[in-house]
């Protein structure tokens, strides 16, 4: 089952930085295209903080941050239950998504972030691949923990 997991983790970054290569390699920092009307925009922006860009420009505070987040994750990944399928998905996604922040902190001292979304009139903050992962692993995690707490699927059917 690692090497699903493990082949998961490598699609996620791998599209990741790819997609980040391609839109900075055809869009100037700033530049913004409409792609759905009213919805959905690719704009390219450098990120040097956090979500929202909270936290700008403290690269030292992220990498001791993110060390310390990918040691703990891949502790639980690789000490946890076998069976608990969902909660393995969710860690390697964050896992994944961190990573791929974390190569473009080291090698630009910022994240390349172009996902553009306005959501009912609200133009949603610029993000990646990489940010997706992490809120699909931190949701997954979520559904995990509530799912445990209600004894798995078969109880919350009732």
């Amino acid at each position: 089952m690692r090497v699903k997991h493990i082949a998961v983790g490598i699609l996620l970054i791998v599209a990741d930085q790819l997609s980040k290569i391609g839109i900075s390699n055809t869009f100037a920092l700033g530049d913004s295209k409409e792609i759905i009307p009213g919805f959905f925009n690719l704009t390219y922006v450098h990120n040097t903080g956090a979500a929202w860009s909270m936290m700008e420009g403290k690269m030292i505070f992220f990498y001791i941050v993110t060390l310390l987040a990918l040691g703990i994750m891949f502790y639980f990944y690789f000490t946890m239950d076998k069976k608990d399928k969902i909660t393995q998905y969710a860690l390697v996604f964050m896992i994944a998504g961190t990573i791929g922040n974390f190569i473009d902190r080291l090698c630009f001292q910022y994240v390349r972030d172009f996902l553009d979304f306005i959501i009912l009139g609200y133009d949603f903050p610029v993000f990646n691949i990489a940010d997706m992962a992490l809120c699909i692993g931190v949701f997954l995690l979520f559904v995990s923990i509530f799912l445990e707490s209600y004894g798995g699927f078969h109880r919350c059917e009732k």
